[in-house]
């Protein structure tokens, strides 16, 4: 029996729009940054410092715009970077998004 997935859509479905409008977000960019650091992860062990009902609102962004993918494991759902499907898409986005260097934040 294979892995079950969340819906998520199809290749030719992911628009270049709607993932450069969820990349936009910091919040998701950070889970982006991290889950290419550690390859798969859930809401509650990525370093991200927003709530872990955020961390999964921002996933389940991250899942419906063709991102991520996110299997069930029992009780935990653990998502990973679409690597392979992002870069048939569109080539050198995510290495491009995730090597970027980050915004200087200010300090205030």
């Amino acid at each position: 029996m294979g892995e079950t997935l969340l819906p998520q859509p199809d290749l030719d479905e992911v628009d270049i729009q709607t993932v450069l409008a969820a990349l936009a977000d910091p919040v998701r960019l950070r889970i982006v940054r991290e889950l290419d650091r550690v390859r798969e992860s859930t809401c509650t062990a990525l370093d991200v410092p927003v709530k872990v009902s955020t961390v999964s609102h921002h996933l389940g962004v991250l899942r419906e715009c063709g991102v991520v993918s996110t299997r069930v494991d029992g009780n935990a759902r653990p998502s990973r970077l679409r690597h392979d499907d992002l870069e048939r898409r569109f080539p050198g986005l995510l290495r491009a998004v995730v090597g970027a260097t980050p915004a200087r934040e200010t300090v205030r």
